[in-house]
C-alpha cells in the first residue's frame, strides 16, 4: 500500500517562536518528524512512499535526497511550492492512481498502536469495497480552526463543517482513500478550490462512501510549545 506525505508549508508560527529547523526536520523524542512517518509507515506495510516538500526549505530536500538513498523501499519526492495542502495533494496524486493510499501532513502526531489498527480497518473495508475512504478522527478537540465531523450511527460520514452546535468528532487529518477520490480532487482543483477540508466536503457531495476511525487524540506540531506536548503524549 502507498503512502504519502504532504510536507511542504512553510512553519511560519514555528520559526517566530525560535524553532530553526524546517518543520518536517523537527525532532519529537529525538527523531524527525518526517522519519518518524517513514518508520511507522514502512512498518504498516509500504510498499511505496510519496512526499511533497517547498522550494524554499533547501534542507529538506536535502534529507529526502539521502533517504531515498538508504531506505529499503521507493521513496518518491517532488521540490515544488503549493498555494495550499489540496494543492500539494493534487501534485501527490500523479503517483496515486493505482492503489488505495494512506495521506498525512508531516506534523501529525498520534499513537502507533492507533494507527496501526486504523491501517487494517482501511485495508479490510477498502477491499471488500465497504468504503472508498477511511478517514481518521479525533474527540479531543485542541485546533485553532477545527474541521468537525458528522457520522450517522454507522460511523458513516455525512458532512464536514467548519461549526457544529454538538460537536463530537474532529478531522484528524489522517485520510485513507481510494483512487477513486482523484476524480474529486482533480475537479476541486478545477473550480479553483483550495484547503483540504473543501476537498473533504466535495468527496461526501459526491457520494464517495467515507468512514469515521476514530483515535484518542490526534496532534499537530503548529507551535513551539506543541513539541513537548507531543512528546508527552507520545511517552504515555
Amino acid at each position: 500500500m502507498k503512502y504519502a506525505i504532504i510536507a511542504a508549508g512553510e512553519g511560519s508560527r514555528l520559526a517566530q517562536e525560535g524553532v530553526c529547523s524546517p518543520k518536517p526536520l523537527v525532532e519529537v523524542g529525538g527523531e524527525k518528524l518526517i522519519d518518524r512517518l517513514f518508520r511507522v509507515f514502512t512498518m504498516n506495510g509500504a510498499t511505496e512512499i510519496v512526499v511533497i516538500c517547498n522550494e524554499q526549505m533547501t534542507a529538506v530536500g536535502e534529507h529526502l535526497a539521502a533517504r531515498q538513498m538508504s531506505m529499503d523501499i521507493p521513496l518518491r519526492y517532488l521540490v515544488k511550492s503549493t498555494p495550499s495542502s489540496m494543492h500539494s495533494m493534487w501534485e501527490l496524486s500523479r503517483w496515486l492512481h493505482d492503489s488505495p493510499f494512506v495521506l498525512t501532513t508531516v506534523d501529525t502526531i498520534f499513537r502507533e498502536a492507533e494507527f496501526t489498527a486504523y491501517v487494517d480497518s482501511f485495508r479490510k473495508l477498502t477491499d471488500s469495497g465497504e468504503a472508498d475512504g477511511v478517514m481518521g478522527v479525533t474527540d479531543f478537540i485542541d485546533d485553532e480552526k477545527p474541521l468537525y465531523v458528522e457520522t450517522d450511527e454507522r460511523s458513516h460520514i455525512t458532512a464536514f463543517l467548519d461549526k457544529s452546535e454538538h460537536p463530537h468528532y474532529i478531522s484528524g487529518g489522517i485520510y485513507g482513500l481510494t483512487p477513486r477520490s482523484l476524480h474529486t480532487l482533480e475537479e476541486c482543483i478545477k473550480r479553483g478550490e483550495s484547503r483540504m477540508r473543501n476537498f473533504q466536503r466535495a468527496l461526501v457531495a459526491d457520494g464517495l462512501r467515507l468512514q469515521a476511525w476514530p483515535f484518542s487524540k490526534v496532534l499537530d506540531i503548529d507551535h513551539a510549545d506543541d513539541i513537548a506536548k507531543a512528546e508527552a503524549f507520545l511517552k504515555r
